[in-house]
Formats: C-alpha cells, structure tokens, sequence
C-alpha cells in the first residue's frame, strides 16, 4: 500500500511503525475471510481491509477523527485471526492499538462513553474494586429491566453466580518446588481473575511446585495493562506495565527468573509485546528482558515432561482463545497436554473464530458479542463434550454464561490429572486453596 506521510510526521516512532504496517498490506482481502466482525456485519469498513483505510486516511491526515471511523475501529475485537491469515506479514495488532490511542487523543466521545469507559479503567484493572463491582452487580440484577443501556445490562449480567474469597496464594511470597528444583519462575497473577476464578492462579501453583519449579509472585507486579492499553489509554497502561516490569526485572536481578509464566491468554500477548511498547523508553532495555521470557503457561509445561496420565474416559472440548492462537501463534500445545494427561480433546468447527469476549468488548460491545458467543457455544455443544477448557478467564466467562457445560481452564484440568483436586467447577466445594508457604 502507497503511503504519503511526510518527513515531519516521520519523525514520530508510532507513525513510522504505522508506516511500515501500512506499507506491507497489499489489499488482497484475505482478512475478510477470518474477521469475526465481517462475517457477522457483511461491512467492508468492519473487516480489517476496510478499517486500514480509515486508518491511513485519519493518520495521513492528521484528521480529527469521524464517528464513522470510531464506529468501525471500535467494533474491532483485537483477535489477530487477520494476522493469522495475512500473507503479506502485516502486523494489525501495533496499528489498531496506535490507531486507538490516536482516538483517545484526539475524539471527543459522548459522556456515556466517556464515562462507561473510565469506569472500566478504573474498575477492571483493580481486583479489589472490581469484587465489590461484581457483589454490586449481583445486588442489581433484579433491576437489570430498567437499565436503558445494553451495556450496562452487560456489566450486571457479567457477574458470576459464585464470586470466590480472595486467595492469599495471590499475595507476594515464594512457593518452594516439591523435590528437586528444576526452574524459578515468576507466576502473573492477573487483576480480574483473581476476582473471577481463584482456582485458576491455585492450580497452576500446586501443578508448577510438583514438576519442580519455585512459584514466585513478585511484589510490585499486577495487571498487565491490556485493558487499558486496547482502550487507547496509553498513559494508564503503560504505568500498570512499568509497575511490572520493575517487580520482575528485581526478581531477575537477584535469585534470577527461567521464565515469566502467563495463564491468561490476553496479558500473555501483551507482555509479549512489552519490548515493543517501551522501544523508545529508558526501560526498554528491561521490558525487551522481560519480553523474552515471557511463556503462556502451556509453553512452560511442554518444557517439564508432564506425566502420561491414564484415560480419564471424559471428553473436552478445547477452545483455543485469540490471543494464544493468534496473538502468540500457540495452537498445538494445549491440546497436547491435555491427551497426554489423559482426556479426550474434541476440536468445534471454526475453531479460528473469536468467541466474542476480547477484554471489555462484550461490554462495550454487547450485540456483536453476543452473537458472536452464541455461535462459539453451538459450535462447541455440538460436539457433546462432557466439559469445555480454555485458556483465558474472558473467554471462559463469555462462554460459561451461555452453556451448561462445566468450563475449566486448561490448567485447572492438568492439576487434577497429575494429583490435585477435583476442580471446583466439576463440583468439588471442599476448597482447595495451596498452602501458604513463607
């Protein structure tokens, strides 16, 4: 694609890499085929071709941003399946996100949107004041009828039926490896999961210690900043990711890291991209480190030989979330682990799609989302599994919502067959917290 950005405008590094991306799509529409807002839409602007039009038109010329183009971008749910699919290797992902910020900037929202969206940078991030948003939500369901809004209909009906106590695993401390140490690794504990699903961070600490790896939960770490990050509310995500990268760099610099372990899917692509986002800081040295050895949970267990399990005679099926399958390219793994600890794993048709959930898109977006979500739950009923695992909280609460089926995460799962409990979700209530080790 021909682009005519001038030397000035250039001069800027969010430019310049917008420049790049721009410069290697070459209009052939194969995105179309595997944007989930397209197929649903039928809008060329709503596909990535047509929103990397209005892009370029609104950076070239420094425009203020239309509400046609804030519509269409917008409605972007940020999977990647585009970047997947593209070949001609044009990175969607950094030009949506610059595109976002340059809205944020730049547009002048109406006040619900304004102060919908500060509600959610201000909640979500935050898991002490996003328990107490749930718990409110709760108490406000009876009244969702007189709700005018779609969207705050969706913020009362994202509240789960059991909000878990807070976990003290979750807290800063070291859990020692069961026998002979093999790795240190730090544990990314989340925001909103650890006020969504405890058991989560639990099992993925109890699995960790019995293959051999000392858990660190860093402190000073928290979220990851994605949430804000894909409102365009830089400034903000940027603080959470620094906050990070410090508390890591400090854990790296002193008894060392062999891994930063991610177990929700959307921090992992955007701790990933930490190198990226910080280029041009004086932290960039530190948050390429950190970067580097960032792993989704499944790419650290691939690496710690987990044990054959025995034929559990249950079958899952797998929903591969878009920012593992997309945003880190990890398709395989997941599945594999889970045959190897003994499940049966069925794969739904159209496995490639977003289920609908993508970090507050569900609910700001609810109409879109929830067509989106039901077409994923079909898909994935009708392969009749007795359980569906995943390996992101969002996607796990956008289609937990809408199935009767028990929805794990992967891990949850790989806990069990190598020793721990039986996880919650399939029924176990006893509790089943790790012990606090100091």
């Amino acid at each position: 694609m021909q682009t005519t950005f001038t030397k000035k405008q250039l001069q800027d590094p969010a430019i310049q890499r917008s420049n790049e991306i721009l410069r290697n799509c070459v209009h052939c529409g194969f995105c179309t085929a595997t944007c989930p807002t397209y197929q649903v839409l039928g809008d060329e602007l709503d596909s990535p071709r047509g929103r990397i039009y209005l892009i370029k038109d609104m950076l070239e010329n420094e425009r203020v941003p239309d509400e046609k183009t804030v519509k269409h971008i917008d409605r972007c749910l940020s999977c990647l399946a585009c970047m997947t699919t593209c070949p001609s290797g044009v990175h969607y992902m950094h030009l949506v996100d610059h595109a976002r910020e340059y809205i944020e900037e730049n547009y002048k929202r109406s006040f619900s949107d304004r102060a919908l969206r500060w509600v959610l940078a201000q909640i979500l991030p935050y898991p002490t004041r996003f328990r107490w948003a749930l718990i409110g939500a709760k108490l406000g369901r009876p009244f969702r009828f007189l709700m005018p809004d779609a969207r705050l209909r969706a913020m009362l009906d994202m509240a789960p039926k059991h909000i878990p106590p807070v976990s003290l695993n979750d807290d800063p401390q070291s859990f020692l490896a069961k026998g002979t140490q093999r790795k240190r690794v730090a544990l990314m504990t989340g925001c909103a999961q650890k006020a969504l699903n405890t058991d989560i961070n639990d099992a993925t600490i109890r699995l960790l210690t019995r293959l051999g790896c000392e858990v660190v939960v860093a402190e000073g770490a928290g979220c990851c900043g994605a949430l804000t990050h894909h409102m365009g509310k830089t400034h903000d995500s940027h603080l959470a990711a620094k906050a990070n990268i410090r508390a890591w760099s400090a854990e790296m610099n002193g008894d060392g890291l062999d891994a930063i372990v991610i177990n929700t899917s959307g921090c992992g692509t955007t701790i990933k991209d930490y190198g990226h986002m910080f280029r041009n800081d004086p932290l960039a040295e530190d948050a390429a480190r950190v970067s580097s050895i960032a792993m989704d949970i499944s790419e650290l267990l691939v690496q710690l030989d987990l044990p054959e399990g025995e034929n559990k005679d249950l079958s899952v099926a797998y929903h591969a979330a878009c920012s593992l399958q997309h945003g880190q390219k990890i398709k395989t793994h997941p599945k594999t682990l889970l045959k190897q600890a003994g499940f049966t794993v069925l794969e739904p048709a159209d496995s490639h799609l977003c289920c609908g959930s993508a970090g507050t898109y569900n609910l700001m977006q609810p109409e879109i989302s929830g067509r989106l979500k039901e077409r994923k739950i079909k898909t994935l009923e009708a392969k009749k599994p007795d359980m569906i695992a995943a390996g992101n909280i969002g996607c796990m609460m956008q289609i937990g919502s809408g199935t009767g089926l028990p929805v794990l995460h992967t891990v949850e799962l790989l806990d069990w067959a190598t020793g721990g409990p039986v996880p919650r979700a399939l029924g176990d209530r006893s509790g089943s917290g790790v012990p606090i080790l100091k």
